[in-house]
């Protein structure tokens, strides 16, 4: 009877095979599932295989990856961050990348850790795995809605986000990274299953695809190894926590204050600051995505938030308890009037959207001509955002 995941299983493979043959390679070794199986795929075809591991002193990964280096028979480095190297290694991936979401930094400053470290040229990842093979916490007890939402959120997180963070680390440091689980075609598979496969029924069913996989290649030890967020399990995160507290700051402002030390030519004002806030998985995910429908950022939506809480001086016009439309508020300079134009007129399909500054309050109305049909339209009867 044949393997029922024997096309992904086979992309894998050859994902695996296609970025590591007759070379030196290095894995970014966390010591779970993921990196794990990369590995010992990569011994079969590599000319050599070196495991990194970054992480504090008697951190959870480091831990993990030094048991599956004596179990796969691979040489093994601790990459040691601690209190005495953490300030410049932060310093360092933020000037190397841009990055500045301190969320960001916490999961990347691993990677970043492990390519300043490796000697090798070519780097394997088990990055993609938690999004494609539905690793993440978040993914369980959910909403068939909400788990859909926080499955291409994660998705799109780290296509837009993680790699092109983790593609300037490399440049930075003259390195190839190689993604065996987001190979195309390896995507293309997973796309092929049943999504039932692929959602967990608890915590101890994420990735259960992968792990019955990693069994059927023969290596029943990796389908049952446990991970942590790389985070947590790296300690990098309670170490940062520590050297913020120690400042008398937050974790988040503590990012932010290298961000400032680093783009010292930029004006304090224009840097922005730090909000903390909790939000509900879901409704971050949803609202995330439309901002970036719009063509914006998260930052810039909430810096319109609170200048329309400034304005109106009260939640009113945020609350969503009344319809806003054009004639809810008196306007003011620097409002903007958001114009769509539809395909036809009292149409459905908009095929244009403009914002037209104002210029004072008294300067709310602008003609606007539909391109086909020349009817004149009101900017009466837009919302004003």
């Amino acid at each position: 009877m044949a393997y029922r995941y024997s096309d992904l299983e086979d992309a894998i493979v050859d994902a695996v095979r296609r970025g590591t043959e007759g070379k030196r390679v290095g894995v970014a070794c966390s010591g779970g599932l993921d990196s794990g199986l990369v590995s010992a795929l990569s011994t079969r075809y590599a000319d050599s295989v070196h495991l990194y591991t970054c992480g504090t002193t008697g951190a959870f990964d480091v831990a993990m990856a030094e048991d599956l280096s004596r179990r796969l028979g691979l040489p093994w480095t601790h990459v040691r961050i601690s209190k005495s190297n953490i300030e410049d290694l932060v310093r360092g991936i933020i000037g190397a990348t841009g990055i500045t979401d301190p969320f960001t930094v916490s999961y990347e400053l691993q990677l970043y850790s492990v390519c300043k470290e490796a000697e090798e040229d070519v780097i394997v990842s088990g990055q993609g795995s938690d999004e494609y093979f539905m690793g993440c916490a978040k993914f369980v007890g959910q909403s068939q809605e909400a788990y859909e939402a926080l499955r291409d959120a994660s998705v799109q997180r780290l296509l837009e986000v993680s790699v092109p963070c983790e593609l300037s680390i490399a440049e930075h440091f003259g390195k190839t990274l190689v993604y065996p689980y987001m190979d195309p075609e390896v995507v293309s598979r997973i796309s092929d299953l049943d999504p039932e496969d692929l959602r967990p029924r608890d915590m101890d069913s994420r990735k259960a695809v992968l792990r019955d996989i990693a069994e059927h290649l023969g290596y029943p030890e990796l389908a049952q190894r446990k991970k942590k967020s790389s985070q947590y399990g790296s300690g990098t995160t309670d170490l940062v926590r520590a050297m913020a507290r120690a400042r008398g700051m937050r974790y988040n402002e503590y990012i932010a204050s290298f961000c400032d030390e680093l783009s010292s030519d930029i004006p304090s004002c224009g840097r922005g600051s730090v909000i903390n806030a909790r939000v509900d998985s879901v409704l971050k995910a949803e609202a995330e995505r439309i901002i970036s429908e719009c063509g914006s950022d998260p930052s810039d939506a909430i810096a319109r938030f609170y200048r329309r809480i400034v304005r109106d001086g009260n939640l009113r016009s945020v609350d969503g308890s009344r319809e806003r439309s054009s004639r809810s508020f008196p306007p003011a300079a620097g409002d903007f009037l958001r114009v769509t134009i539809m395909s036809t007129p009292g149409g459905s399909e908009p095929v244009l959207q403009i914002e037209v500054p104002l210029r004072s309050p008294d300067d709310c109305r602008i003609s606007v001509m539909h391109p086909r049909s020349c009817e004149a339209l009101d900017s009466d009867v837009f919302r004003r955002t």
